[in-house]
């Protein structure tokens, strides 16, 4: 077979996976005993959907947080992942439980506002593609019918079963609002049915059918019982509804079938936009009786398409005269096509907007008890969209925005997070008729990420001794590190009606920053060496601080406030390029971890004052020389004078021991809780102090390790000098370590060597 074959064959039974046969009503009520889901009214299902997936921890604003799978878009490989929000996004999934297990919310109107650019319209693309994708599985399966009126006329004697077949495939019409297959059954059988399907049910919500078929199946349903009760059929009811005439089919949620979206572009009369229009032309040709006939009904409006499932009325200012008009809907669940036409909805309505809806819904705030809009203000559920606080998300968020990334971030630790986020990107331009590559250098789009959500941070309910970085640092990771000691979030009394993300730099500014810069002349740096096509942090930065005071996004505080921001976010992109150029260089000095945990084991000896065995079954007493040469060559700690004779511990290096190494040992002991602690159990990692130190490097360790090294020689270092070394290691261990190129190497390391030497002798 081909491989286009195989494709053809990978096709086919992607949807014969998806597609059923049609089934009888029979069917279909023993397939929704098997399976109650695709029985489910809607919110009910798009519960079951969103719940379906699953959940992850995450941490958002230093907190750990459960969040559900379904908003970061799996099936689409995170296409439209809604990054950040989950208390946003928790709150609207507790809304649905209680709407579908009709919990006093059922009237609610659920509203999400918020600023631009805080992922709104990423929310309907991910639910539009997840219900879709939903549907498509077993459990998710969305049934509606459709009817076969030719049948009844073929013959002057009506009959049904064998002894008539359907006709035609052009002669079945589908629900034109997916109408539930229930509502077939009159109300006291569909009671009696679903009180048993409630039964079988493991979950606390019941499936609820209410209401009547569509005006077009009614249409169907009629005259079918008309021409049966004329033929003097006792079994009307069989006899409306056998597959010649009827029968259930599965559809593929989306856009117009089950799900409705009406967008800020869409125009036309309010019942147009709502439920449809009536097509004049249609209307003499076909007989209802002295009325207008539901078949010449053109069932686009919003309500239509998004009846079963879910209804979001898009940018929702535009559409605020509708607003009003969909106060019953969800109370009464119907909506009139005409004034003796009316249909029952079962849909969930979602609004989004920006603030300018809540502008003008309290235009007539001051009129108290008098105010037109109090009761629609009073259905509306409002959840509100924030900027990202979060580094990694917004990190996340800007390489989305200028890449094809669309895979979404899980981390198991934090350090895989960190390397995410400090990693360059690679990106094709063209420049005059060449096309050729930029470098977005390592840093640089933490750079750009860490000034956004600084300017999204509110400043007033800092701790004493923090900045804005450190906040967004805890809100990131959850910790800090004050020297040896790990502070958590928790340590500190940060206020929770705090404007956090509330205001700040959109994520679109920051991304049409740097596309500018991708965009620009080269030749903006060392003209011997070809590194004009690395962006560094440092000018993403600036060109975000130059471009606040032109952009009439910004207001004149706003603008103030920016730029006063800046400097702490340069200060902390400094500390982090100058951790990977000290990492670089003393790369082959580091301490392996058999070394580090034999110095645990000699201090555990020492502590307890008898012998340890090891995870080799060894019994080890403390040696003080091994753990003076650990302490004062690698942990850089103690100079000799730290030491009595026979390389004996002083005060401070005991109480060093102690304080840092014994203590992080207990600690792990008791967090471990095993029947039996033995320092074969330890994790060398596990000890804050060690690893702490042991993961940074300073100029001190450099000097001791390299006496003759330069830093004011680098940029061009004399041959055959230790300087020299160093560097050519150095530019090569960046690029491995790190991701660096050799050009963004050279520039990250001469800017900080530049600020290395002036303080070097």
């Amino acid at each position: 077979m081909s491989e286009g074959s195989d494709y053809i064959a990978n096709a086919d039974h992607e949807l014969r996976e998806t597609y059923e046969e049609p089934m009888s009503l029979a069917e279909y009520v023993d397939s929704a005993f098997e399976n109650p889901t695709t029985a489910s009214h809607a919110s009910k299902y798009l519960l079951e959907a969103i719940e379906s997936m699953g959940t992850r921890t995450v941490i958002e604003e230093g907190d750990e947080k459960e969040r559900y799978r379904f908003f970061d878009d799996p099936h689409n490989d995170g296409e439209h992942a809604i990054l950040g929000n989950t208390e946003v996004l928790n709150a609207f999934v507790d809304d649905l439980r209680s709407i579908a297990a009709r919990r006093g919310k059922e009237e609610k109107i659920i509203w999400f506002a918020g600023p631009t650019a805080t992922g709104k319209s990423e929310l309907k693309r991910c639910l539009v593609n997840g219900l879709r994708e939903y549907s498509k599985t077993p459990e998710g399966r969305r049934y509606t019918i459709e009817w076969n009126i030719a049948t009844a006329t073929e013959s002057p004697g009506l009959s049904y079963g064998d002894d008539v077949t359907a006709t035609s495939e052009e002669n079945w019409y589908a629900s034109p609002v997916q109408s539930h297959p229930l509502l077939v059954f009159p109300p006291p059988v569909r009671e009696e049915l679903l009180s048993q399907l409630n039964g079988n049910l493991d979950d606390h919500i019941d499936v609820l059918v209410e209401g009547k078929l569509d005006p077009f199946s009614r249409e169907a349903y009629n005259y079918l019982e008309e021409q049966y009760r004329r033929n003097g059929e006792e079994e009307l009811f069989s006899a409306i509804t056998d597959p010649a005439h009827l029968r259930v089919k599965n559809y593929v949620v989306d856009i117009g079938d089950g799900i409705g979206v009406l967008h800020s572009e869409d125009s036309g009369r309010p019942k147009q936009r709502l439920v449809g229009s009536w097509m004049q032309g249609m209307l003499q040709e076909l007989d209802s009786r002295g009325r207008k006939n539901p078949q010449a009904f053109s069932y686009d409006g919003v309500l239509s398409q998004g009846n079963g499932l879910l209804t979001i009325v898009e940018d929702a200012a535009q559409h605020a005269d509708l607003l009003q008009k969909l106060l019953n809907v969800p109370d009464e669940k119907s909506v009139k096509l005409d004034k003796g036409i009316q249909m029952d909805i079962d849909t969930q309505l979602v609004i989004i907007s920006n603030p300018d809806l809540e502008a003008q819904l309290n235009q007539h705030a001051d009129a108290g008890g008098a105010d037109p809009l109090r009761a629609l203000k009073r259905r509306l559920d409002r959840r509100e969209f924030g900027y990202l606080t979060n580094l990694s998300l917004e990190a996340e968020l800007i390489r989305r925005e200028l890449t094809n990334e669309t895979p979404v971030w899980q981390a198991d630790v934090y350090d895989e997070l960190e390397a995410w986020i400090r990693e360059p990107i690679s990106v094709r331009v063209r420049d005059g008729d060449d096309v050729g590559k930029r470098e977005i250098s390592p840093h640089a789009i933490e750079a750009a990420a860490l000034y956004s959500v600084v300017s999204r941070l509110d400043g007033s309910d800092l701790p004493a001794g923090l900045d804005l970085v450190d906040k967004a640092v805890l809100f990131d990771r959850g910790y800090l590190l004050d020297g040896d000691e790990r502070i958590d979030k928790d340590d500190f009394d940060f206020d929770d009606d705090a404007a956090d993300g509330s205001g700040g730099i959109p994520v679109t500014y920051t991304r049409d920053v740097i596309a500018g810069l991708l965009n620009e002349v080269r030749d903006r740096h060392h003209p011997d060496y070809p590194v004009e096509q690395v962006i560094m942090p440092r000018d993403i930065l600036n060109a975000m601080a130059e471009g606040v005071g032109d952009a009439p996004v910004f207001s004149t505080a706003e603008r103030t406030e920016y730029e006063n921001r800046l400097v702490p976010v340069k200060n902390y992109i400094f500390q982090q390029q100058e951790s990977d150029v000290l990492d670089a260089i003393m790369r082959d000095r580091r301490v392996d971890e058999e070394t580090v945990a034999e110095y645990i084991e000699h201090v555990y000896a020492w502590a307890t004052g008898e012998e340890v065995e090891n995870d080799r079954g060894e019994r080890i007493e403390p040696d003080a020389l091994k753990m003076k040469v650990f302490e004062t060559e690698h942990l850089g700690r103690f100079g000799p004078d730290a030491y009595e004779a026979d390389h004996q511990p002083g005060p401070a290096v005991a109480e060093f021991r102690r304080n840092k190494v014994i203590t992080a040992l207990n600690r792990h002991a008791w967090e471990s809780r095993n029947e039996e602690f033995e320092v074969s159990d330890i994790d060398p990692k596990e000890v804050p102090i060690i690893k702490t130190v042991l993961a940074s490097n300073d100029w001190e360790d450099v000097r001791r390790v390299y006496e003759d090294f330069n830093p004011s020689q680098w940029e061009n270092p004399p041959t055959n000098t230790e300087t020299a070394e160093v560097k050519a290691e150095t530019i090569r261990n960046l690029q491995e370590l790190f991701g660096y190129s050799a050009a963004s190497a050279e520039l990250t390391s001469q800017h900080v060597m530049n600020q290395v030497s002036y303080k070097w002798d």
